[in-house]
């Protein structure tokens, strides 16, 4: 599978609301995933820990709705575009606008990095 048919498929899973999916079936078992940020969640390693970092961001988030753009494909990296409105728990709701960097080796995303507008 090239990084473009990967990109194409994991981007309409996310288009589809089906993000656990696209996880599932795209993560390397060795995936990496890194917010910029500092605590707990800024870095996730393994698929079991990144699975556990979606858990997490669902019980603690009330998410009204999600817009997926691209993907867009560089050699073997594509970008996806993600805003979204949400109420982070016990706090005011929010528009976020995150972009997400994925590598790909082997035919399995190794590492999603991302990046939040202002």
């Amino acid at each position: 599978m090239t990084t473009q048919e990967l990109a194409l498929a994991f981007t309409k899973l996310c288009k589809q609301g089906e993000f656990e999916e696209a996880g599932k079936r795209f993560w390397s078992d060795e995936v990496v995933s890194r917010e910029p940020m500092t605590g707990e969640m800024a870095e996730a390693k393994g698929r079991a820990a990144v699975q556990a970092k979606g858990v997490w961001w669902y019980a603690n988030h009330e998410v009204h709705s999600v817009n997926v753009e691209g993907p867009y494909v560089h050699g073997n990296q594509f970008v996806v575009r993600f805003t979204m409105d949400v109420t982070p728990k016990g706090q005011a709701r929010l528009s976020m606008d995150e972009v997400g960097v994925y590598t790909v080796q082997d035919d399995k995303i190794v590492e999603e990095r991302f990046f939040y507008g202002s």
